[in-house]
């Protein structure tokens, strides 16, 4: 992670993408042209998609004619899957953090813009879609509103002469290669917010680079910091995973001497890419043994190096036995830490310990300990039952 020069620059305004950045759009590209190209008996692959990542819809659309080496035309293309995305605008979800950052900022009366190389109408029906976006922002501009659209610095530049603010005093907050080189040729600091995994090597040209905006730290840049974090942890929107336990990598109990109660990532994997990766905890129900605290990775571990993204809870109790093939229900409730590579083992095992021993003791507060009881993690046997 490239490290931030504390108040290098004093900002006082804040420029934000949209798609990548703010909002999951990933994932419904990536569903939408697996069917479009399935038409054409071609297979959608998702290694490829920094082809297209902070792209013009059009310079997209041309990107995926030309890889794909499809029988039609841009305009083609285009007349195709405009109506496929326009569909599913309404169901794109806010990312983890957006919504908390855009209501922080505005709520310090932090002028803000968002500049998008979507065009006006698509950025328009997306915010639609979120209760109180559309006002945070002084300025909006779409790609079809400038010459040039990213990595061209004119939109920036447009934002930064509609907010009054000089370039300089302008923090940019992206996802993309082009859009970090828009922003850094306008003459503006950058966080980025990499959407695309384990790429993080690429966003060199960037002042920050952060895992999700749950990392983000306003003061770094002169922005009022935020005041929500509790004793080394973040509260956020409880979400919900369950399965039988599996067998894992056999290095949590051998190699680490943290056993971890390992889920299979089948089914889940929607929800595993909306999550970043991380390390978060909650409380864990056994199907045969009750309710226990737990912290859990979410994602490739760098120091081992995954290929695929995990999930991999540890239940802060002493288990006399294995329970492999028990039903497991996990409320996650709070977050600590992005992913982290480690120089030696050592350090990697005493940085597990601290994360449990800050996930216990976060665990009896009261904004906490309430997840104790809910239904889905309380009576695991319920299979039907809906997640909360």
């Amino acid at each position: 992670m490239a490290a931030a020069t504390p108040l290098r620059r004093l900002s006082s305004c804040v420029i934000l993408d949209l798609d990548g950045t703010l909002l999951n759009t990933d994932g419904i590209v990536g569903d939408v042209l697996k069917v479009l190209l399935g038409k054409y008996g071609k297979q959608w692959d998702a290694k490829v998609a920094h082809h297209i990542v902070g792209k013009t819809p059009i310079e997209a659309a041309t990107a995926i004619v030309d890889d794909y080496k499809l029988p039609c035309t841009t305009d083609e293309f285009m007349s195709e899957i405009t109506p496929m995305f326009s569909e599913r605008w309404c169901n794109i979800k806010a990312l983890p953090g957006a919504d908390r950052l855009i209501k922080h900022l505005k709520g310090h009366g932090v002028p803000m813009a968002l500049a998008s190389n979507s065009p006006r109408e698509s950025i328009e029906t997306k915010l639609s879609y979120h209760q109180g976006w559309k006002e945070s922002f002084s300025a909006i501009i779409g790609g079809d509103e400038v010459r040039m659209g990213k990595p061209s610095p004119e939109m920036f530049l447009e934002a930064a002469n509609l907010l009054n603010a000089e370039p300089s005093s302008c923090l940019v907050i992206e996802d993309s290669l082009p859009g970090i080189g828009g922003a850094k040729a306008a003459g503006m600091e950058v966080v980025a917010v990499p959407s695309l995994p384990k790429q993080s090597h690429l966003y060199t040209s960037a002042d920050e680079v952060i895992n999700s905006l749950l990392d983000l730290r306003p003061e770094i840049w002169g922005l009022p910091p935020f005041q929500d974090w509790i004793n080394g942890t973040l509260p956020i929107e409880a979400w919900y995973i369950g399965g039988p336990v599996i067998k894992g990598y056999g290095r949590g109990s051998k190699v680490l001497g943290i056993p971890t109660a390992n889920l299979s990532t089948e089914g889940w994997s929607d929800i595993l890419s909306y999550h970043p990766s991380g390390v978060y905890f909650g409380w864990a129900g056994l199907s045969n043994r009750g309710v226990y605290k737990m912290v859990m990775s979410i994602g490739w571990n760098p120091y081992f190096n995954n290929t695929e993204k995990t999930i991999e809870p540890w239940l802060l109790h002493d288990f006399d036995e294995d329970f492999y093939g028990e039903e497991l229900r996990l409320a996650i409730v709070g977050y600590i830490r992005p992913e982290a590579n480690f120089s030696s083992l050592e350090s990697l095992i005493a940085k597990i310990h601290e994360d449990g021993k800050i996930s216990a003791e976060a665990l009896d507060l009261p904004t906490y300990a309430t997840y104790k009881d809910v239904p889905y993690v309380k009576n695991p046997l319920q299979l039907n039952e809906l997640r909360p």
